[in-house]
């Protein structure tokens, strides 16, 4: 009965059952540790089954990353309405960014801890994936920058540092947030919110820190 029922689910729906199955084991056992019996196992397949649509264990992973991976960023792309203004379109994709990560905690681990760390062709998967948030929020805060300062030709090269540290502090928010008991999506970005955009705000106002006038400089 088991085989009948493998065959008459549609392949692209019984490919989604294995990855779902590949994310939760890699992400909770590590890409190492994790082996294709309890992928088989978890996913109700044989583990021929999953060599036949998968191939092998490393395109497994890889086909994990980029599925979660698209999955993340359109959450994210989702969230935020341009017509708002600036905090609250940063508000609002922060949010989003902390409740899908919340909601998928086996893929955050796969895309932020597993990916990283288990050679090139899966760093730069995941690599990839973060390229395109930090330009989606280079423009979000370029845009805010812009109606601040009144300047429509202000270049994005002066608020990318900015997307990069926010994008940066966001992932390891998301990872500390996954891992201490009781942190709400709403908690967390409301946290990144209270680091960043007070010091954004004034940035927008032209008001800007600098060091002490005459201090030491670091030895070179």
């Amino acid at each position: 009965m088991g085989g009948a029922r493998t065959k008459r689910m549609p392949r692209a729906v019984r490919e989604q059952q294995m990855l779902d199955a590949a994310v939760q084991i890699f992400g909770q056992r590590g890409y190492m540790a994790a082996s294709m019996d309890e992928i088989a196992e978890l996913a109700g397949v044989s583990k021929p089954l999953v060599y036949l649509y998968l191939n092998s264990k490393e395109d497994l992973f890889t086909a994990c990353i980029r599925r979660e991976a698209t999955a993340l960023t359109r959450a994210v792309r989702a969230g935020v309405r341009t017509d708002l203004p600036a905090d609250r379109r940063l508000w609002d994709g922060l949010t989003a960014f902390f409740a899908h990560t919340a909601e998928h905690p086996d893929a955050w681990s796969v895309l932020h801890l597993q990916a990283r760390t288990h050679g090139e062709p899966f760093a730069a998967e995941a690599a990839a994936m973060r390229t395109e948030i930090v330009a989606f929020v280079t423009r979000l805060v370029a845009v805010a920058a812009r109606e601040a300062h009144r300047d429509p030709d202000l270049p994005e090269r002066e608020v990318a540092g900015l997307a990069e540290a926010l994008v940066g502090a966001a992932e390891s928010l998301a990872t500390w947030a996954n891992t201490t008991e009781g942190v709400t999506a709403r908690e967390a970005a409301s946290t990144l919110m209270n680091f960043a955009w007070t010091g954004l705000g004034n940035l927008m106002r032209g008001v800007h820190w600098s060091p002490p006038s005459g201090e030491a400089q670091p030895p070179a």
